[in-house]
């Protein structure tokens, strides 16, 4: 038995052996870089939080434990990993005495947070499902975390009860960003959020610039997505078995008719001459300066049979014609540092795509080839310039703009 914020509570010498390793190697991934947030994860059980799993499963640094599924068997709710956990309260900067927000409750990270901020601090947790909300509160009161508060209702309005808010963390895939989460920050507030943007999710920290945001940092995330009235339905077409493009972007037309056909030619080849690195910033760079994106997926069955290429197993940008459409390869070559951008293209626009395709490749990597090179400004749709610059993507609430550096 060992002592959790005045609870006798289980924590076998396995588990205690088990969260030290998951924050040592936490540390050494880089994704705990500040004390607060190690002593936050060295202090809270998380397999009281996952009640039923092993152990090592508890504690696996990049692994997620599920809390729901839906009836079609996808995931309604997940603890997400430790790793993107850590990562995400290094962004927030959360200082003792803070009042914290998060949207998306499973209890564990409300309750790292308040190891950070204290007993002067305040944590509020929200969740539009009361499954969700009656796990986390038990979890909660079983850990010693009784003093957090966990309110069943929709996020798009926040929780105006324990307004303002110091910081707002996310931790579900958003389309947009509703008013009621700017409205409830304070002055010098900060949200983090994982924000979708032409089918690409980064977790961002926004921090309050006058009536919007601007961005802190980012990093790559994956997140169930966000229920209730923030919700966003992509478009998902299946081209054929195991192959789908996916869009968010009412602009871009899928004509499946014509897009399957494109298939049946062997695709054109165009290498740019560019080194291929990064592929998460790559990745953004070019759904940001690509016209039409979408996301192509393939399984590895399709891939098998030299259908699409390897690229699109975890998905990959794609530009999207009428009757055409383009996707992104790599393929050895030293003179370029090991690897060389390319593009494969079907279709009968697939030379004037590849063309356009390859010269994003070629900006990236001569102008642009590091990490944290962009910018996110986020601007409600009343502050929104008129008309909208290159790049900028429409929301429902707003706008968000993209600048690279």
């Amino acid at each position: 038995m060992t002592t959790f914020r005045g609870l006798s509570v289980e924590d076998s010498p396995q588990a205690g052996s088990l969260r030290a390793a998951m924050v040592r190697e936490l540390r050494e991934q880089g994704a705990i870089r500040s004390e607060p947030v190690a002593a936050a994860l060295a202090t809270v059980p998380r397999h009281l939080f996952a009640p039923g799993e092993p152990l090592e499963a508890a504690y696996a640094p990049q692994g997620i434990v599920m809390a729901k599924r839906g009836p079609d068997g996808l995931a309604l709710s997940v603890m997400s990993a430790a790793h993107l956990q850590a990562v995400m309260l290094e962004q927030a900067g959360i200082e003792p005495g803070m009042r914290v927000l998060e949207v998306g409750s499973g209890g564990y990270n409300a309750a790292l947070i308040q190891e950070i901020v204290g007993s002067s601090g305040q944590v509020t947790t929200v969740d539009i499902d009361a499954d969700i909300t009656d796990r986390a509160r038990a979890c909660l009161d079983a850990a010693g975390y009784d003093g957090v508060n966990v309110v069943l209702a929709d996020a798009e309005c926040g929780v105006p009860g324990g307004a303002p808010y110091d910081r707002i963390i996310v931790t579900a895939a958003a389309w947009d960003i509703p008013p009621a989460w700017i409205s409830q920050l304070t002055a010098q507030g900060r949200l983090i959020v994982p924000l979708r943007m032409r089918g690409l999710t980064r977790s961002i920290a926004f921090d309050r610039d006058g009536n919007g945001l601007v961005s802190h940092d980012y990093c790559l995330a994956r997140f169930v997505p966000l229920q209730g009235d923030g919700a966003y339905d992509e478009r998902k077409v299946m081209l054929r078995d195991g192959i789908v493009i996916q869009t968010d972007d009412p602009d871009v037309r899928l004509d499946i008719a014509s897009l399957c056909e494109a298939l049946d030619a062997p695709g054109l080849e165009l290498w740019s001459g560019a080194s291929w690195d990064l592929p998460d910033e790559l990745e953004l760079f070019l759904t940001d300066n690509l016209p039409r994106v979408g996301r192509l997926h393939a399984s590895q069955a399709v891939i098998d049979q030299g259908i699409i290429a390897q690229s699109a197993l975890m998905g990959v940008t794609a530009l999207i014609a009428d009757d055409s459409f383009a996707y992104r390869v790599k393929r050895p070559n030293e003179s370029t540092g090991g690897y060389e951008s390319g593009v494969i293209a079907h279709g009968p626009q697939a030379e004037s795509l590849a063309g356009q395709y390859t010269d994003v490749l070629r900006q990236w990597a001569r102008d642009y080839f590091r990490r944290g090179a962009a910018l996110f400004r986020y601007l409600p749709g009343n502050a929104a310039p008129v008309p909208l610059p290159d790049g900028a993507i429409a929301k429902r609430h707003g706008v968000v703009m993209i600048s690279w550096h």
